[in-house]
């Protein structure tokens, strides 16, 4: 039997970055921060004016010929990199489908468990397959699985919309919700707008009907 192979306790090897004192190379060719040129200079030359700029000597192209170096504040240039990092991330992220089951006699507590369940889904993007499960007669009850569904739906109206409409699959059924695109109160705004928008032009009954008045009162 071999040996097992032993643990290594070792902390991984940090990679670090090239700046400053790190830097080997003994020409550069160096870019101030306001992307002027400097020219080829020792690392020597670089280093004192990055240290008169307050700022650090950043290797940006090692393969050139001489190395390339940049003077920069390399703690702002990290923070701007991964900041950047995180939004690619976000922009990439693949929508799933994530599911939150329940019985149709759901208690109080345990439905409002599936709503946060829901909502931290919708959050991140993902739609929600929401699916009531029967079991032995239950099944006689589909009516009051849709009621919960449509009152799950409107519970979640301020993060989500119906993608599809409860529907029973075997001895399921099941609800699709996906994130709202558009914030619920401006639609509520633009209804409410609708409602309250009157007619500028009065109709031809109306007019009828004015003329009539007005003569009456002549007469």
């Amino acid at each position: 039997m071999p040996p097992r192979p032993r643990f290594d306790r070792r902390a991984p090897v940090r990679e670090l970055p090239n700046i400053n004192e790190r830097i080997s190379y003994p020409q550069l060719r160096v870019v101030d921060a306001d992307g002027s040129q400097l020219g080829v200079i020792t690392r020597e030359e670089a280093l004192e004016v990055a240290k008169d700029r307050e700022l650090d000597l950043v290797l940006v192209s090692e393969k050139a010929d001489p190395p390339v170096c940049r003077i920069m504040d390399y703690g702002k240039f990290k923070f701007e990199q991964e900041k950047k990092a995180k939004e690619a991330k976000k922009k990439s992220h693949q929508t799933e489908v994530k599911e939150v089951k329940m019985r149709y006699k759901i208690d109080s507590h345990d439905y409002q468990v599936r709503i946060g369940q829901a909502i931290r889904f919708l959050k991140d993007g993902d739609k929600v397959k929401c699916t009531v499960i029967f079991r032995g007669r239950e099944i006689q009850h589909t009516a009051l699985a849709e009621q919960l569904l449509y009152r799950m739906a409107k519970d979640l109206e301020e993060s989500a919309e119906i993608q599809q409409d409860p529907k029973r699959e075997g001895r399921n059924m099941i609800m699709f919700l996906t994130p709202r695109k558009t914030p619920l109160t401006k639609e509520k705004d633009a209804a409410a707008l609708a409602a309250k928008a009157v007619r500028t032009i009065p109709s031809p009954q109306r007019q009828t009907s004015a003329a009539a008045a007005a003569e009456s009162a002549e007469g």
